[in-house]
């Protein structure tokens, strides 16, 4: 067999790359669009399907993935394939204690809160900025203060970074600007919307409709999980006995992941990731019940970061018996592990059931019709401080022409429409 350019994985990167190369995509799974992947289940006791019925909840894989930014070609390459909804944000950071909502971002909306922490933050954060943060919690206390930390930051980025925010690197802060402009004009009236989501997209159709309609434009191999590279003979075993030859290898693959299958290392400490339990929800709609798209919580007896509410966006993510009476709600809660600490099956059901009783607490959801968990292995990618991991490992594989894309090829963070934008650069640089 003459040896070709191989693309590995056919999550939204993998698959512009062959929609713009040509060339094969290998995918793990039997579908397309990794964790950007919509499915359906009608009750508990339903087995997953990718076909709509009148009772059936819509969820995604990893949780909400919506479409933010982006390239106007890429956009207009999306919305050719599947029609596209524009969204204004609406999010929040909840505290359950006080039943309090403060719009996102919190700094940006102190006039919430009460009087004396307002003050304390106006204070502590004109003063901020001035040391050079080394890790990311001193980033959050150089521009939050401690006022603003304590209440939210702290507790709300100890789950989020699964414990990992005192010794990893700053990076992202665009999620969370910071403009004393805005924080002062928040502490007496109405802040203007930031940050990188303000407005967002979505495909009517769902994610699954856009993967498979990019699949359709492309060679793709299902089923085809990757349990060997050999840099030296350029070849790639799958775990179906099966193998291929390649000149270049096009993977999507998680960086770490690349290395070790690779059999290759690097000097440097490889930098952490975090997992995350997502569990998809469906759920008689509860009396209080919020209209957000997603809310941070800083303290839940579960140990959930984050709530996010699918059919506030859409109410196609609803049974279409439910859509016009909107009685129920379809939800995806996050929770984070330092990277691989996958708990047990019990440990998870536990979990799960803790969850949906606190979530009844709140007065979210009543009666519950469907939980679903769903197991992301990497997440959240972060850095150590001063790190050179990352570029070394994309520099050793390149060298052996295997070049990492994507958002967990390249470990860093990007969305949905500047992954696609990669592919499409990564295809158009080794088509034939």
């Amino acid at each position: 067999m003459k040896n070709q350019t191989v693309i590995l994985g056919g999550g939204v990167t993998g698959l512009a790359a062959g929609v713009a190369s040509g060339h094969p995509v290998y995918e793990a799974n039997s579908q397309p669009g990794g964790i950007c992947s919509s499915y359906r289940i009608a009750s508990q006791s339903s087995p997953i399907s990718r076909e709509e019925s009148h009772n059936s909840y819509r969820f995604e894989l990893g949780g909400g993935h919506w479409i933010f930014g982006g390239d106007p070609m890429v956009l207009s390459f999306i919305a050719k394939l599947s029609a596209i909804r524009g969204y204004e944000r609406i999010s929040s950071v909840f505290f359950p204690s006080e039943n309090l909502y403060v719009p996102y971002p919190l700094q940006n909306n102190l006039s919430r809160l009460k009087s004396e922490t307002r003050l304390a933050a106006l204070a502590e954060i004109a003063h901020s900025g001035r040391k050079r943060p080394e890790t990311m919690a001193e980033w959050i206390q150089c521009s939050f203060g401690q006022t603003l930390t304590n209440l939210f930051f702290a507790p709300f980025h100890e789950m989020y970074t699964s414990g990992l925010w005192n010794t990893i690197a700053p990076q992202d802060d665009y999620k969370s600007p910071i403009d004393f402009k805005h924080v002062l004009l928040g502490a007496m009236s109405e802040a203007p919307a930031v940050g990188y989501n303000t407005r967002f997209l979505y495909p009517s159709e769902g994610l699954d409709t856009l993967t498979s309609r990019m699949a359709d434009l492309c060679d793709i191999r299902y089923q085809k999980t990757v349990v060997e590279i050999k840099p030296e003979t350029k070849e790639v075993n799958f775990s179906d006995g099966s193998s291929t030859r390649y000149s270049t290898l096009v993977c999507t693959l998680p960086l770490n992941r690349a290395l070790a299958l690779s059999g290759l290392s690097v000097d440097s400490q490889c930098d952490p990731h975090s997992s995350v339990l997502v569990l998809n929800i469906g759920a008689v709609k509860g009396l209080r019940c919020p209209k957000d798209h997603w809310i941070y919580v800083p303290k839940s007896e579960s140990g959930f970061h984050r709530v996010g509410f699918y059919s506030n966006v859409d109410p196609l993510f609803l049974p279409t018996e439910s859509r016009l009476k909107n009685d129920r709600v379809s939800i995806y809660v996050e929770r984070a592990y330092q990277g691989g600490n996958k708990p047990s099956e019990i440990e998870i059901g536990e979990y799960s059931c803790k969850v949906m009783r606190e979530l009844q607490s709140w007065g979210f959801i009543e009666n519950v019709e469907v939980c679903h968990p769903t197991w992301i292995e990497v997440a959240y990618t972060w850095k150590w401080p001063g790190s050179p991991w990352v570029s070394e490992a994309i520099r050793l594989l390149k060298e052996h022409q295997i070049y990492q894309v994507g958002r967990y090829g390249r470990w860093t963070f990007q969305g949905i429409a500047d992954s696609i934008k990669e592919g499409f650069v990564a295809g158009t640089c080794f088509r034939d």
